[in-house]
Formats: structure tokens, C-alpha cells, sequence
């Protein structure tokens, strides 16, 4: 029954505007509790320890050793170096490789230094455009 004789009947409408602004909250929240991940690519050769004595004798490729304190001091071919910025640790490695073309880096690490300051003279290795890098292991007697 239609009481409302002279009126014509409305049709029903949505609104679209409160839709819109709950599936903005939603995504707003979706991008603010998302974490990114960014992963840097390092191309190592992680060393083996082994109980195998090295020929002394062995042809060795020129190498920079480099020392990492436990206090994140470097030395670099037994060279104290003033800063541990990444900048200008590629700068020494630079000025140590001399004519090399790709040296061999060689890492002494402290069992007690921190991993940061080892990934600061990998870094530094990758932009100065060297890429093979190694680690000196201490094998214990009895292992």
C-alpha cells in the first residue's frame, strides 16, 4: 500500500564515500605494518677450518691482510688505519692493492670483534671492486 500517493517513490542509493575512507584506513594500515626487506649481495668464499698442514712452499696470489680488533680498530698490512668509515677504508684498500687488479683479502678478525666492523672492510672490498675475500681460522688441538 502506498500512502504516499502524490510522492514518487525514491530509489535506494549507496554511498560510496564511508566505503572508501574505511578501505583507505585498511590500506594505510597495511603499508605502515609491513616490513621491507633489503638484502645486499656480498659474493664470499667463507673458509674451511681443517686439521691439514699447508704447504708453506705453495704459490700465494699478493694479498692485503687485514686485522680487525676487538675494539673495531683496522690495520691494514700492518698499516693502523685512522678511520673505520667505509669511504675511507676502500681508500686504503686502494692504496694497499697498488697495481693489483683483483688482490685477495685476507680478514683477521678478533673472536670478540664485532660483526659490524667485519661487514665495514667487506663492504668497502665490494665498492672497491674486489671480490675475493677470505677469512684466517685458528684450528683448536683435539677438533
Amino acid at each position: 500500500m502506498n500512502f504516499q500517493r502524490g510522492r514518487p517513490k525514491e530509489e535506494p542509493e549507496i554511498n560510496l564515500v564511508p566505503m572508501i575512507d574505511v578501505l583507505l584506513v585498511i590500506l594505510i594500515f597495511l603499508v605502515v605494518t609491513t616490513t621491507y626487506s633489503k638484502f645486499a649481495e656480498l659474493e664470499i668464499t667463507l673458509p674451511e677450518a681443517s686439521d691439514q698442514e699447508i704447504d708453506q712452499n705453495m704459490e700465494r696470489p699478493e694479498a692485503i691482510d687485514i686485522t680487525v680488533t676487538a675494539i673495531g680498530e683496522y690495520t691494514i698490512n700492518s698499516v693502523p688505519v685512522k678511520s673505520a668509515s667505509i669511504e675511507y677504508l676502500r681508500d686504503a684498500l686502494h692504496s694497499a692493492a697498488k697495481e693489483q687488479e683483483d688482490p685477495l683479502i685476507v680478514i683477521n678478525g678478533d673472536e670478540n670483534a664485532s660483526y659490524q666492523s667485519v661487514i665495514k672492510i667487506m663492504e668497502a672490498a665490494r665498492l672497491a671492486g674486489y671480490n675475493k675475500i677470505t677469512f684466517v681460522t685458528e684450528v683448536k688441538p683435539g677438533n
